[in-house]
């Protein structure tokens, strides 16, 4: 598939088999590895970074091992976030280059960059807005993307 914004390819990469199988290794149950979740979003951990842990930390490759994903066990205990990490991510990433583009007015590699990065975050909200995820009326604006990013 193409690249999003630029008329590039990029490599193939590697995917996860249909059906994973837990290992003999594993130390924990499903029980045990939700309340690891559940502990390590209570000291405000993303699920991305729940993820690093569960597999640096305490050797559970995949949550997905157990049917479930971090998200959906967030959400089962009302610990989700209320804007979506990834889209959480372009907020910042955006504010720090409009804030770039103030000292450097002229930077239009910037100004272009930043343009993506707008169409893209706005996209993310159609998709949030549709699943259900970020209220109907919930719109991107630079000025409240400051300060939820703060």
């Amino acid at each position: 598939m193409a690249r999003m914004h630029s008329r590039k390819h990029g490599k193939s990469g590697s995917k996860k088999p249909d059906e994973i199988k837990k290992p003999t290794w594993l130390q924990y149950d499903k029980i045990e590895a939700e309340k690891i979740v559940v502990k390590l979003a209570k000291e405000s951990y993303a699920p991305e970074a729940i993820g690093l842990i569960l597999r640096d930390q305490y050797g559970i490759p995949d949550i997905r091992i157990y049917n479930e994903c971090i998200t959906d066990i967030l959400k089962k205990n009302s610990m989700l976030p209320e804007i979506p990490s990834d889209l959480f991510s372009l907020l910042k990433r955006a504010v720090a280059l409009r804030k770039h583009l103030e000292k450097n007015k002229k930077d239009s590699t910037s100004k272009r960059g930043l343009e993506l990065l707008e169409s893209k975050i706005r996209r993310l909200v159609k998709y949030y807005r549709r699943t259900g995820r970020l209220p109907g009326k919930w719109k991107y604006d630079p000025e409240k993307a400051k300060l939820l990013v703060r």
